[in-house]
């Protein structure tokens, strides 16, 4: 993961889920919990950010 991808994960979870994963279920879960509480919305965003596989251009 580069610096940029972390610090989004850190500051903008959704952005940082929505650039790696795509608009999908992956997004709408990380924004259910960012409105829930912002933490697990960051491990949420750590985990599909350091998923294994391609990442979109």
């Amino acid at each position: 993961m580069s610096l940029i991808q972390i610090l989004l994960c850190l500051f903008l979870p959704p952005v940082a889920v929505a650039l790696r994963a795509g608009v999908g279920l992956q997004l709408i879960i990380n924004i259910v919990l960012c409105f829930v509480f912002w933490l697990p919305a960051v491990i949420h965003a750590f985990w599909v950010s350091s998923k294994g596989g391609p990442e979109p251009i």
